[in-house]
């Protein structure tokens, strides 16, 4: 049987599921007094526990144990990804999140025609805790939105290696199959970019990859790229 997961603010000796998860755990789940459940501070520790108590609007578990994650990735991966039209933006936040990212940024740019607000943010932020949850992580993305891409490619001081994946891009200028290294990926929006934008970023220090021949969908995009660099980071191995 699965043990389920849930996200909590803080934990503490007896900690209480509220809100959302309060309501998912009594009235999707059924979880009565004596069930066993895991619970997540986004430390990246996993904490065993027993639903001890019911309250109205809330659940109160007793912690028994903690562990730390072997989930996690080893190496820091950030994606951002131009914002996209209907729920693409969601495939794109819970793919990546499966897939091991550990921040995600959305951003507008000059040919993006999908537009983002609070409760679009906090849908993905959801959606991240949520895909976080299946795919047994102790940790959900951080989710940001950038509205513009300069401030998106400021966000990635530091990482070792920048990678800005472009139709523009002749050859890849960075070898994909030998990275190490934190790492800091870029892929646009349906609209992709305009000249100007690929030479800002070739200015803030990324190198242009390209992702094969073929013109790729910008949620197709984003999960290959992200895909295939977690694969040389060794995450999927």
């Amino acid at each position: 049987m699965t043990v389920r997961r849930f996200f909590v603010d803080k934990i503490s000796p007896e900690t209480a599921l509220a809100g959302e998860e309060y309501a998912h755990a009594k009235n999707v789940l059924r979880l009565n007094v004596g069930d066993e459940v895991v619970l997540l501070d986004g430390s990246g520790k996993e904490y065993t526990a027993v639903v001890c108590r019911a309250e109205k609007g809330a659940l109160y578990c007793h912690v028994t144990g903690e562990r730390a994650s072997d989930k996690e990735p080893q190496t820091r991966v950030k994606l951002l990804a131009g914002a996209l039209k209907g729920d693409k933006t969601e495939l794109v936040v819970q793919k990546a999140t499966e897939l091991g990212v550990s921040e995600i940024g959305i951003f507008s740019s000059r040919y993006c025609s999908a537009y983002m607000n609070e409760n679009k943010l906090e849908r993905l932020k959801k959606v991240a805790r949520e895909a976080a949850k299946q795919c047994l992580r102790a940790r959900a993305p951080e989710i940001v939105y950038y509205d513009n891409l300069n401030a998106a490619l400021a966000s990635c001081e530091g990482f070792e290696n920048k990678l800005f994946a472009c139709e523009f891009a002749k050859e890849s200028e960075a070898d994909m199959t030998a990275l190490k290294g934190s790492c800091a990926l870029v892929v646009g929006s349906e609209g992709g970019f305009s000249e100007e934008e690929f030479s800002a970023a070739k200015a803030a220090g990324f190198a242009g990859i390209t992702l094969g021949k073929r013109i790729l969908r910008a949620e197709t995009a984003a999960i290959a790229f992200t895909s295939v660099v977690m694969f040389a980071l060794g995450e999927l191995r």
